[in-house]
């Protein structure tokens, strides 16, 4: 079997505002597009993507990340037949094939039946997928589809069709399960046992909170937690931060967790939470910033180096131009001059590149050394032991093209990254987004905050940074962050518009 029809055309309504900027295929579980789970699980297969509501965003979206063989028909019709009929005519003649819902995970344990597997044999019999361990609206027993909901004989979304004309006369409308009943289709059963299927947002809200991009994989044994890198970028960024580390170690570092070995990265599990976990007064929170400042002043002055101004322009333009471009024609208004975000007229990264850049080289020449910087010292990587005391975690371990040291303001911008951007809530997903259809209304980003903002003054303060250059280099790492938070469409989009609006403060 070669060829896969991902059924993804539903506006996906049950999924509430999760499916308000995007069709039901591009919402996210596990960090993962749910079309996306089947590209990675079929990737040798030539996929056909039946869209309809926001099609535009899905095609746009597999043009910028897809990297798989893939075409898109926009669905004629309604309903769950909506579609089918002008996929088949990209499916050759006498060719198997699946048919799936995009809101379907399939497990990684799903065997094929016999003539779907490989070329090497042409299957004799269509399969229908049996849920076994979900609820479904259609049941499949004793041969007949039956409009009878079952958790044991649900009929999944999921069918294996020899060849195309087993769907000969399908109409352009209707329910395929009530088309097939009707056309008393005899299938074989095939277990869809441990697949999860995330139509209804009561599903998907039972789903762990993910952070954007992870790519390590974590173990906890008593006092003791192990990394374990994910993919190529996961080594090569695991590879970062044990050098990282064992720097630290050699500079006698103290606020850090203790680093037990590097091969794979084992450390002391640390009894307590992230910082924007904790729900703190006033007081409290000026005394842990007194705290958290004071140890990085002291990380930075243990050792410099050179200031490599390549590494500069790298991290801070170049960098965030690059993964810019790949998303504007994906981003909503993104070829507009201008963009009315949460009221504000905010000018366009992309015609304003010029004056972005000429404010960008100014930090070069305002910068004297480099030294050692953490590099994403945000909440997310600090937390509080249940004494209070503060822990930096998961270093950056790179600033442009250096290993280890940086410039110092880089540091500074992550940390107000936090206390007046609250990324930390914003990586949790937990922020709405309102994309208008006229450019006159624009966008409406709202983020549930960290209630850290009423320290902005005092961070200003205590680290005596610039406070143009720190808000300049917050704007541009919220720009950055668009292409490395790829997996979202809403993150993608609301970094975009975020990194805009503080960016204005500073043009």
């Amino acid at each position: 079997m070669d060829y896969i029809i991902v059924q993804a055309g539903g506006k996906g309504t049950r999924l509430k505002y999760l499916t308000e900027n995007k069709p039901k295929g591009l919402v996210p579980v596990n960090n993962l597009p749910m079309l996306f789970h089947l590209f990675e699980q079929y990737s040798d297969k030539r996929f056909v993507i039946i869209a309809d509501y926001k099609k535009e965003v899905m095609r746009k979206y597999l043009e910028a990340f897809a990297k798989i063989k893939y075409q898109v028909v926009d669905a004629a019709g309604t309903g769950t037949c909506a579609g089918i009929s002008q996929a088949l005519e990209l499916i050759p003649e006498a060719e198997p094939f699946m048919l799936v819902w995009s809101d379907l995970i399939l497990p990684d344990s799903l065997e094929l039946p016999a003539g779907y597997r490989n070329k090497i044999e042409q299957p004799k019999k269509d399969f229908v997928g049996i849920s076994e361990d979900f609820p479904c609206r259609w049941s499949y027993e004793n041969s007949r589809f039956k409009e009878v909901s079952s958790s044991k004989h649900g009929v999944a979304g999921f069918f294996l069709f020899r060849d195309k004309s087993r769907l000969a006369g399908i109409p352009d409308s209707g329910e395929l399960v009530r088309w097939l009943q009707q056309q008393k289709i005899v299938c074989d059963e095939v277990g869809l046992s441990g697949t999860k299927e995330f139509g209804l947002i009561e599903e998907y809200e039972k789903l762990e909170k993910n952070k954007c991009r992870p790519f390590n994989k974590i173990s906890i044994e008593g006092d003791v937690l192990t990394k374990y890198p994910i993919g190529q970028q996961g080594e090569k960024l695991a590879a970062r931060e044990c050098a990282w580390y064992e720097k630290a170690k050699q500079l006698k570092v103290k606020v850090l967790p203790e680093i037990y070995g590097t091969s794979p990265l084992t450390m002391e599990f640390i009894k307590g939470k992230n910082i924007y976990e904790y729900s703190l007064g006033y007081e409290q929170k000026k005394e842990i910033l007194e705290q958290l400042i004071f140890s990085l002043q002291q990380l930075h002055t243990l050792v410099s180096a050179p200031v490599d101004t390549f590494s500069i322009k790298e991290n801070y333009y170049y960098k965030t131009m690059a993964r810019l471009e790949k998303i504007q024609d994906l981003v909503p208004f993104a070829r507009d001059r201008e963009i009315i975000v949460n009221g504000r007229k905010c000018r366009n990264v992309f015609f304003y590149r010029r004056e972005l850049e000429d404010k960008l080289e100014k930090l070069v020449l305002n910068c004297t050394e480099f030294v050692f910087i953490h590099g994403d010292c945000t909440f997310s990587n600090m937390m509080l032991r249940d004494d209070g005391r503060p822990v930096l975690i998961d270093p950056r371990g790179y600033f442009g093209f250096t290993e280890l040291y940086g410039d110092v303001r880089y540091d500074w911008a992550k940390v107000y990254y936090s206390i007046v951007g609250n990324y930390d809530r914003f990586n949790l997903k937990e922020f709405s987004l309102h994309i208008s259809d006229e450019k006159d209304s624009g966008v409406q980003l709202d983020i549930l905050s960290n209630e850290w903002e009423d320290m902005e003054n005092l961070f200003f303060e205590l680290t005596g940074a610039n406070e143009i250059e720190i808000k300049l280099l917050h704007a541009v790492i919220w720009l950055s962050l668009t292409t490395y938070a790829w997996q979202d469409y809403d993150s993608i989009c609301g970094a975009f518009y975020n990194g805009l609006w503080y960016l204005e403060e500073v043009l």
